[in-house]
This record gives C-alpha cells, sequence and structure tokens, in this order.
C-alpha cells in the first residue's frame, strides 16, 4: 500500500474531487435534463401525430370533462359563438416568415357564455417595429376549429403594456390575459398550465396560422447517452493516470543505482601547479 501513498498529495486529491464532482453531474443533472427534454419532446411529438388523425370535438367536451386528463394540448376542437368586441391583444417578439411580427389574440364567447383565450395568428410588424392596422374579428355566431394550446407563463421583468393603441404582452398566459383583457376567462384544462385555443386556417377571423413545430425527436437523446459516457469515461481516465503513475514510479526503481567511487589521490602538489602555471623557475 506504500506505492500508493502519492494519492494523498494534494495535487492528486483534488484531481480525484474534481472527477468525482464530474461524474456525479453528469449522472444526476446533465444527463436527466437532456434525457428528460427527450421525453418531452417525443410526447409533445406523439400528441401531434394522434391529433392530427383525430377528428375535431365540441371543446364543451373537454370543458367538461371531469376525468382529469392532461394530454389535451394540441386536440383539435370546435367551438361556437362569437367573438367579443374589444378584445384585441397582441403578443410581442413574434416571427412570421422570418421577419418581426406580432400574435393576435382575441376572446370568444361560447354558446353557453363561458369565454376563451383566442390566438388568431401572426401579423407582420410595420418597419419591423409596430403593428399594423389589426381589423377586428367577424361579428355575429361563428364556428371555429382550432387546437388547444398550453399557456406559455409568464415573463419575469416584462410587464403588460398599452403601445400604439393596443394592450400588449410578451407572452401568451391565460391567468394574465384575464387581468390585461379585465375579462373571466375560463381557462382549458392542459395539465400544468391552463390553456387557450389556436385557430386553424381557413377559420372566421384568423391570420396567419402559427405553424407547428417540427415533428423531430432533436438531438435530446444522443446529448443524455453523451453525458452518460462522460461520466464514466472521467472515473476510469483517473484510473489510467494513476495506473500510468504507478508504472512509470517502478521503471525508476528498476534502474541501478550508480556506486560510489574512491576519490583519487592528487597527482600534483602546490608546487607543482604552480611551476605549471608560472614556469618552473621563479
Amino acid at each position: 500500500m506504500r506505492r500508493l501513498t502519492f494519492l494523498l498529495r494534494p495535487s492528486w486529491l483534488i484531481l480525484a474531487v474534481l472527477v468525482a464532482a464530474f461524474a456525479y453531474l453528469c449522472f444526476t443533472v446533465l444527463a436527466p435534463w437532456q434525457l428528460g427534454k427527450n421525453t418531452t419532446t417525443s410526447h409533445r411529438n406523439q400528441l401531434i401525430a394522434d391529433s392530427v388523425d383525430a377528428a375535431p370535438i365540441d371543446i364543451t367536451t373537454v370543458l367538461d370533462d371531469q376525468s382529469g386528463d392532461s394530454h389535451t394540448e394540441w386536440r383539435r376542437v370546435t367551438a361556437t359563438g362569437s367573438y367579443m368586441p374589444n378584445s384585441t391583444a397582441l403578443v410581442r417578439l413574434r416571427h412570421l416568415d422570418g421577419a418581426p411580427g406580432y400574435s393576435v389574440l382575441a376572446t370568444f364567447k361560447l354558446d353557453d357564455g363561458r369565454i376563451l383565450l383566442v390566438d388568431r395568428g401572426l401579423v407582420a410588424a410595420v418597419d419591423g417595429s409596430r403593428p399594423p392596422q389589426i381589423p377586428d374579428p367577424p361579428t355575429g355566431p361563428q364556428k371555429v376549429e382550432a387546437r388547444i394550446r398550453m399557456s406559455e407563463g409568464v415573463t419575469p421583468g416584462k410587464d403588460p403594456m398599452v403601445q400604439d393603441g393596443y394592450r400588449q404582452v410578451y407572452s401568451v398566459d391565460t391567468t394574465q390575459e384575464m387581468a390585461v383583457l379585465q375579462e373571466p376567462l375560463t381557462v382549458i384544462p392542459t395539465g400544468e398550465r391552463g390553456g387557450y385555443l389556436q385557430l386553424s386556417e381557413n377559420q372566421p377571423g384568423v391570420f396567419t396560422p402559427t405553424p407547428l413545430p417540427q415533428l423531430d425527436a432533436g438531438p435530446y437523446l444522443s446529448y443524455g447517452l453523451q453525458w452518460l459516457a462522460f461520466g464514466i469515461m472521467a472515473p476510469l481516465g483517473l484510473g489510467y493516470f494513476v495506473y500510468a503513475e504507478i508504472r512509470e514510479r517502478r521503471k525508476e526503481k528498476a534502474i541501478p543505482k550508480p556506486t560510489p567511487t574512491e576519490t583519487p589521490a592528487p597527482t600534483s602538489t602546490n608546487e607543482q601547479r604552480l611551476a605549471d602555471r608560472y614556469g618552473g623557475n621563479r
């Protein structure tokens, strides 16, 4: 065991701590983070794929469902009622065909009196910095087809505002829009956060519909596996360095040390050295 005492040196102890911390982060934080994103993305893609083949159902069926089903996002639904006047709000920092734009929000009152938040789609910004004139939605009874979407949540530090004559927000969040629009919105159950409706194409009052995400799982699975591999390779690398150090120390011990030799007797006296330097006769 004495040959391993070098591992108690500060440099080796620090290296061991760093390797252990890195491996711990790989297995408990980094890999689960990427694998969790892969699971979430795969689940979302499956919901979208299922909704494409499923026929739309009435939104009241979802609202009245008492089973607690939280997998309602992306489901295609129909809603019968009418748009409410003076309910336009804009979502900032959106893009349409790669250019700045806005999402247009409105409220839709169902025939049974419940009010839902509706995303009417995207419009392009004028000169890239201000909203265009937004036409009011059609009046009178309407039947629209839409997809259920989950609220995005509120962006910290970015409060609603009134600018260019429109109420503007930074995200689509049903709870926030209740205060902005001053309407008792009915939250569509989606699980984690309440939901709203996103109009499909060719619907009354729609602009450019927000495109569906690409059904691609992304690189999250490979990234997660890479972090797992790194967590395994780090301790193995440390073990290799320990083995290499032990091997070098064995080689040093195997080299024979030179034996001390006797100091040769002086071959000349001081007088002879002086004579050689200054000449034989002084």
